[in-house]
């Protein structure tokens, strides 16, 4: 959508909290770990990193490990608001590393179980944190939502860009240029 081309590179990090950290403090350190992680292997490379859980009464619910998991989870989420937090970093030339969390809560309209178990057979949840995707069919799910809709899909886009800036990059609609000073914000 950004104009942007990449290669995709696993950073292989564990996906487990800290004891006593917060969903916050996890996904943006998960972001940060990813970047660092990518970063060195390629250190001449530009690297966005990023991690997104869906938080319900203080847990964090991330990829479902099968359907009946997918389901669990729908039905906890029916007619109820939860919160998205999506971590993303960007580690640029020269061991700089900048990152951010961006939050939006997400309200989901009430629906019953044979809903949930018909959009888990769609596979579409599997690989999904809190079991939904609002890009897809999981939309159908969604009543409202409340701040920033690229954040529920994984990729806070302003944010991106803020921390493109803070690195020493500027994005101009498909173009990234390299900027002389790094701008403070």
């Amino acid at each position: 959508m950004l104009g942007f081309t990449f290669d995709r590179l696993p950073a292989d990090i564990p996906e487990n909290p800290d004891e006593g950290e917060s969903p916050a403090g996890y996904v943006e350190r998960l972001a940060r770990e990813k970047a660092t992680s990518v970063a060195a292997l390629r250190p001449e490379a530009l690297v966005l990193a990023g991690d997104t859980v869906v938080v319900l009464d203080g847990e964090i619910l991330e990829k479902p490990s099968d359907e009946e998991d997918a389901v669990r989870m729908l039905m906890r989420l029916s007619g109820r608001s939860h919160v998205v937090l999506s971590g993303i970093a960007v580690a640029a030339p020269g061991g700089v590393l900048e990152s951010t969390l961006e939050r939006t809560e997400v309200t989901f309209r009430p629906f019953d179980d044979g809903t949930a178990r018909a959009y888990a057979a769609t596979g579409e949840p599997m690989d999904k944190a809190g079991a939904y995707g609002i890009q897809g069919f999981g939309a159908s799910l969604v009543d409202s939502i409340s701040g920033d809709y690229f954040t529920v899909v994984g990729l806070p886009v302003a944010r991106l860009v803020e921390l493109l800036e803070r690195t020493g990059w500027r994005y101009r609609f498909g173009l990234l240029e390299m900027v002389k000073e790094t701008v403070d914000t």
